[in-house]
């Protein structure tokens, strides 16, 4: 053999080598958590014939897909059968008599039972179809996951009736605040071309649960709402149907005016209910299970109830009117504020909403953010929250990560999701959580929802990169059970989309579970928001002032001073607090009791205030910001030690997302110390090496042409 060839033959025999070490191939993120890749555990032997329908051929299908992928050895005899149905449409289910009442329509069981031969059954059993199919997705995930399917005895249902993903898609393919290509939805080829991806899409929100999606931006055009692109939100209708997702709309309250021929869109006018009357009417009978509507209205220049005088109230139960008859909702969002220049921004939803708690019809759905001000790294929950017992409250949470670091950076939602749910609103005493409120259990409403920014477009990898995968996964997860742990859906996910091997799965979990404090730290520690770049919200820029409106600029909340730094909202300053319930108020108030996580998003304190670890405020912050950019360097050290366990095509993707992600946790520290320094006029802590470059470098980048806008 020639030299060259002897090269080539022993490289080739190393790649084989290392491809035989990680037990991984080419891949490119396609396959979600879904990807069926051989895994240890028991081989179903058959699967028994169930009924015809539609989704029951979907769920069967999925079935047969994932175990030929998960264990493809030969079945042996005593491998269990698996038997899947409904009492009323399989007599095989009726007869083992399950309890499958208290289940509701979407619940399911999945039970292990001697089938009367010496061998074992396992049954997939629900009221309804859907219900099947999602237990489905469950059996295949404990496979997925290394869990045994021996012995199961598993009962499911979930805690929120609307489990919805809502997107910013526009009509000319665009993504507001979108960061993974186009819009998935090719409205210029529907209705007579069905992408098949949109199957694709459709399964994997249903093996999380979701069951909704709203298709088009809530700064929506009133064209969604002609007959045309009815037509086109029908086909996808169509495609949804089998996998329990039904399709919403993001209604313009202009339409009227836009689309009707009218002069008015008053939602008092005889004309204007006639108009959104025969709307619904055209739109239920092309989508017979149409979800309903999701408006945003009288806010950031959008059009509403109040450009006649009108209240929120009159504007929502108009629609509630209109869909009412065909079992529709509608969600009518609180991220308001006011065309007047506030005292402060956080108190506007609470302040335009709370007066009406009681008067909305049983079919509005009041969709609230997490956090009063817009998606922050950290926000206290909203104060709505626990204040309007008598309506229906959503959760509108955001899976894109518009102000964490666009589909680049590595943050994980979950601790975010889940520290806003188990958070204590004190409206029914201790222990009346947010997550109680979303599920209806803390005042008995029957209408709930949890709704998600979706992060997804036309990328092979659907969100952008691997890892925001992961935040679309525990959405769904967490829309089911709002209680849930978020490191146990982290595992999960890590499991089902790289390696089962413990030797993965442990430092990949711990490296997710501390990427959002991470990004706390190196954007907005101790309870400042609000500093990122104007309009596009990309990096740093605690300098932005001026503008049409003040609480569009990042000066306005921290309102940083030679005095201090910080947002008032106790009784001295805006008194936001007193929106909460007073046990709340009272601990965010006295910073003896405050978490200093939130210190700044309530208080306005000198540079020299002592934290609880002895260090001066400004210590703090500069250390806070410093350890950021230290998390992300060990999560660059964590994931090059995990190439053993992952493809070489997803793992450099990962890994060059990272180094981004160092670089711009760098620049987040730099520039804002290099801004708050100028008011503090304090040096920095003892190690801590100063800005790269003067304040007037990182006041002079631009980036007209960042993605999402």
């Amino acid at each position: 053999m020639r030299p060259f060839g002897i090269l080539r033959g022993l490289l080739l025999a190393l790649g084989l080598a290392s491809a035989a070490v990680s037990g991984a191939r080419a891949e490119d993120g396609y396959d979600l958590w879904l990807r069926y890749r051989p895994a240890q555990g028991s081989v179903a032997r058959t699967i028994a014939p169930s009924a015809d329908t539609p989704t029951l051929k979907v769920a069967r299908a999925e079935l047969e897909r994932g175990l030929a992928g998960l264990t493809p050895a030969t079945p042996t005899a005593d491998s269990p059968s698996i038997l899947l149905g409904t009492p009323s449409g399989s007599p095989a289910v009726a007869a083992l008599n399950l309890p499958l009442k208290d289940l509701g329509p979407e619940g399911y069981r999945i039970r292990t039972l001697p089938d009367g031969k010496g061998n074992k059954i396992t049954v997939i059993a629900a009221n309804t179809d859907i219900g099947v199919l999602y237990g489905v997705f469950h059996y295949l995930r404990l496979i997925q996951t290394g869990q045994g399917v021996d012995m199961l005895d598993i009962a499911s249902a979930p805690k929120v009736k609307r489990r919805l993903l809502n997107h910013w898609d526009n009509l000319d393919g665009t993504v507001e605040r979108g960061y993974a290509g186009s819009s998935l939805w090719d409205w210029w080829k529907l209705p007579d071309y069905k992408d098949p991806r949109y199957v694709d899409y459709a399964r994997a929100n249903a093996s999380i649960g979701i069951n909704g999606t709203v298709l088009n931006n809530v700064n929506a055009k009133a064209d969604s709402l002609t007959a045309p692109y009815i037509a086109k939100a029908a086909a996808l209708a169509d495609v949804f149907r089998p996998y329990g997702i039904k399709v919403y709309l993001s209604a313009r309250f202009s339409a009227p005016i836009e689309i009707g021929g009218l002069k008015t869109a008053d939602p008092l006018d005889p004309a204007v209910r006639a108009f959104w009357k025969a709307k619904a009417d055209e739109i239920y009978q092309a989508i017979p299970d149409f979800g309903g509507f999701l408006v945003k209205a009288n806010s950031e220049g959008q059009p509403g109830p109040q450009d006649y005088g009108r209240t929120h109230v009159d504007g929502a139960n108009m629609l509630a009117d209109a869909v009412a008859p065909h079992g529709g909702v509608v969600m009518w969002r609180a991220f308001v504020y006011s065309h007047e220049q506030p005292d402060d921004r956080a108190k506007q939803g609470y302040n335009e909403f709370k007066p009406f708690d009681g008067q909305f019809r049983d079919n509005v759905i009041v969709q609230v953010k997490n956090g009063a001000i817009d998606f922050q790294p950290r926000e206290p929950f909203h104060p709505l929250f626990g204040a309007m017992p008598r309506t229906n409250l959503g959760m509108e949470f955001q899976i894109t990560k518009e102000y964490l670091g666009f589909a680049t950076h590595l943050v994980y939602l979950g601790p975010l999701y889940e520290e806003t749910l188990k958070a204590d609103t004190w409206a029914k005493g201790q222990g009346s959580t947010v997550a109680k409120v979303i599920d209806g259990r803390l005042d008995g409403r029957r209408e709930t929802l949890m709704a998600g920014v979706a992060n997804i477009g036309t990328d092979r990898n659907w969100s952008g990169s691997q890892f925001d995968q992961a935040n679309w996964y525990v959405f769904g997860r967490l829309a089911w059970d709002p209680e849930a742990s978020t490191r146990e859906i982290a595992a999960d996910w890590a499991k089902m989309t790289f390696s089962t091997d413990p030797r993965f799965v442990a430092p990949a979990v711990a490296m997710m579970m501390g990427s959002r404090e991470a990004a706390v730290d190196y954007m907005t520690p101790l309870g400042l928001h609000h500093q990122m770049g104007r309009s596009h919200h990309y990096g740093p820029g605690p300098w932005v002032s001026g503008g049409p409106r003040a609480d569009w600029t990042s000066v306005y909340y921290a309102k940083a001073g030679k005095d201090g730094i910080g947002f008032d909202r106790t009784a001295t300053g805006s008194n936001a607090v007193a929106q909460y319930a007073p046990a709340v108020a009272a601990r965010f108030s006295d910073l003896k009791t405050i978490d200093e996580r939130d210190l700044l998003w309530f208080h306005h304190l000198p540079w020299t205030y002592r934290l609880k670890s002895g260090q001066t405020l400004w210590d703090g912050l500069v250390i806070h910001y410093s350890r950021g950019v230290a998390y992300v360097d060990g999560m660059e050290r964590t994931w090059a030690g995990l190439a053993p366990y992952v493809d070489p095509e997803r793992h450099a993707q990962v890994g060059a997302f990272l180094a981004i992600q160092r670089n711009e946790a760098q620049w987040w520290r730099d520039a804002s110390i290099a801004y708050f320094q100028t008011f503090s006029g304090l040096p920095l802590p003892a190690g801590e090496k100063p800005p790269a470059h003067s304040l007037e470098y990182y006041e002079g980048l631009s980036f007209p042409w960042a993605p999402g806008i």
